[in-house]
């Protein structure tokens, strides 16, 4: 299964104001920032509407004929906490300020107060919502699952979905190549699972085994086919049979072995240690590897024919660093599950922590992630530095997050800008455009 939570909601913000002329220059404010707005002459009659049309958020005057704007917020948080309530308060009531800050209120604003004022905080409120919508809609579409799976909408992760789904209910082997900790055995059983295959998933890591034992495990064995065989063993390779064969770190498979294996590639039988009986089988294999093969193989540390036998097809897995986009909805899976295991309520998060976890360079990737969401559960520090999020605009923010897209795009394709527009769904001449507006050099990405 593949989570892509950025599908979510537009609802408008509610404007709540009984001063007519106030109403109308601020929701032509927002309306010009293009922002879906609402408007209510009274609180009673936004309340009203709420099971009609939900707001994403509210901003509410606070003196008001009827419910007050504290009323609101203290109603609000009963009925939806996830809706942030900002509120208009007048000019040196910092009591009432500090009040609502204390009821909950996501922010005030103070009278009198510039258009610019009112859009940058309304634009934070909708990226808070929009974040807890989207952990709330993650969390739904998790449910009660067991097997990880595959989380983000990153164009790399995006791209190692379709891959999947073009590939799994095939026969071909496959080769996954990715850094420690991206999620090569996720990627591994989602093969499998969408494989069609009725046979079990078998997972063997080639690093942790000892070379004395290796060619009994993969192979299996007959009763005395060598000191201690005293009884017959069915090899993993055998075992795997009608399901898949997963081979991790195969870097560190021996060299007598790899031979072996290549003939098990290429013949699809085996022969038990101890025995001339030859054993077909039908399993898919899918091996996993952290380093460059072929550069091994030339350097004489990996077979080059098992290499090239391996590389049909190979599934690189970017590392998180180049995917900072799907770590909330990973960090809301793993802390799901963590609250799970330690029978603890996960714990809340804001885009604070986001902004923080996303400049975090991740060197041992998801793996890591994983982790931080465990000690965060048990209530302790998740231990990474702290990086203080600057004041950016919602605007700023989309360029930050437009060049990342294009820079992934164009490296994925090593600057090819015709190929780049495809995966961008982009005209060519649009594409030409951003890549001035962001100084973006096609030909930096020719040898990536």
């Amino acid at each position: 299964m593949n989570i892509n939570s950025g599908n979510l909601p537009e609802w408008p913000v509610y404007l709540i104001e009984d001063d007519e002329a106030v109403t109308r220059a601020c929701a032509q404010t927002l309306k010009l920032a293009a922002i879906s707005v609402r408007t209510f002459r009274c609180a009673e009659q936004a309340v009203a509407a709420l099971d009609e049309e939900p707001p994403s958020v509210i901003v509410s005057d606070v003196r008001m004929p009827g419910m007050s704007g504290l009323e609101l917020l203290d109603l609000m948080w009963q009925r939806d906490r996830d809706v942030p309530v900002i509120l208009i308060t007048g000019h040196g009531d910092v009591s009432m300020a500090v009040q609502a800050m204390r009821a909950h209120a996501y922010d005030f604003i103070e009278k009198p107060f510039n258009s610019a004022r009112l859009v940058d905080v309304v634009r934070r409120a909708l990226e808070k919502r929009a974040l807890l919508q989207e952990n709330r809609v993650l969390r739904e579409q998790l449910g009660d699952m067991r097997e990880m799976p595959l989380i983000g909408s990153s164009e790399g992760i995006q791209r190692v979905a379709r891959t999947i789904d073009s590939l799994a209910d095939t026969d071909v082997d496959i080769m996954i190549y990715g850094e420690t900790g991206t999620g090569k055995e996720v990627v591994a059983h989602a093969l499998h699972t969408r494989s069609g295959r009725k046979g079990p998933f078998v997972a063997l890591n080639c690093g942790a085994l000892p070379e004395s034992v290796f060619e009994s495990e993969i192979f299996g064995h007959e009763t005395g086919a060598f000191t201690g065989a005293d009884r017959k063993r069915i090899g993993k390779i055998e075992y795997a049979t009608d399901g898949t064969l997963f081979l991790d770190e195969i870097e560190s498979m021996p060299l007598a072995l790899q031979v072996k294996l290549l003939r098990v590639l290429q013949e699809r039988q085996i022969e038990r240690l101890g025995s001339n009986v030859i054993i077909p089988v039908n399993c898919r294999i899918v091996v996993a590897t952290k380093v460059d093969l072929k550069q091994l193989s030339e350097q004489g540390g990996f077979r080059s024919d098992l290499y090239y036998r391996l590389n049909v097809v190979t599934i690189e897995l970017p590392p998180l660093r180049q995917r900072p986009n799907d770590i909330g909805p990973l960090m809301t899976y793993f802390l799901l599950q963590a609250g799970r295991r330690f029978n603890r309520e996960p714990p809340a998060w804001d885009e604070q922590d986001l902004f923080r976890w996303q400049h975090h360079d991740w060197p041992g990737n998801v793996r890591e992630l994983k982790a931080v969401a465990e000690r965060l559960c048990l209530g302790v520090d998740d231990g990474l530095e702290a990086v203080a999020m600057p004041a950016v605009s919602l605007a700023a923010r989309l360029e930050n997050y437009e060049r990342g897209l294009i820079r992934e795009a164009l490296r994925s394709v090593r600057g090819n800008v015709t190929e780049a527009a495809e995966r961008l769904h982009l005209p060519k001449k649009t594409l030409y455009d951003k890549l001035a507006r962001h100084q973006l050099d096609p030909e930096a990405f020719r040898n990536k």
